[in-house]
């Protein structure tokens, strides 16, 4: 069956997936950069094994590991000459030096663009992608919309009277 069988997951979840699954579709062959953002690291395992089940593209895995201090370069070394059809980034949250990689990747998003022909997606949580907006702009405003995972009703509720309280500022 092709839902989330976690008695926890909500439909959103099963559409913010589907949703992911389409934009990998849609941006094969090219770079796309995608932000997927939960903040829990066993639901983004779970989302990683639906979204693998319900996609037509083949997604290669790459997990930072706490010293990693580039993300292009991590890329590339990882996926060497091979030509994957997506690219899913997992731990940025347990990379020490995070400000600096989200601070070299967008100096190098050019790179991004010139030489990786598929879509990747960064995993992100809360902190860090609050984090990318700060400290990597050019390379955030590349993404569309974000896709989130996980959003409560109170966090939602949160999140809609901080967004109001922001625009009265």
């Amino acid at each position: 069956m092709n839902s989330l069988n976690n008695s926890q997951d909500s439909p959103e979840n099963s559409v913010a997936s589907e949703r992911l699954a389409r934009a990998l579709k849609v941006a094969s062959g090219e770079f796309s950069l995608i932000l997927a953002c939960c903040d829990s690291v066993p639901k983004q395992q779970q989302i990683l094994k639906f979204l693998q089940n319900i996609s037509s593209v083949t997604i290669q895995e790459i997990r930072l590991s706490p010293t990693d201090e580039t993300l292009y370069t991590t890329i590339t070394d990882t996926i060497g000459i091979a030509h994957p059809e997506a690219v899913i980034v997992h731990g940025l949250e347990s990379v020490i030096a995070i400000n600096q990689l989200l601070i070299s990747a967008n100096l190098m998003r050019d790179e991004f663009r010139k030489n990786l022909h598929y879509p990747v997606v960064l995993w992100v949580n809360d902190e860090i992608l609050s984090k990318l907006v700060w400290l990597a702009p050019d390379l955030k405003n590349w993404a569309a919309t974000t896709i989130r995972f996980d959003i409560s009703n109170n966090k939602l509720i949160e999140k809609q009277t901080l967004s109001t309280s922001q625009r009265l500022i």
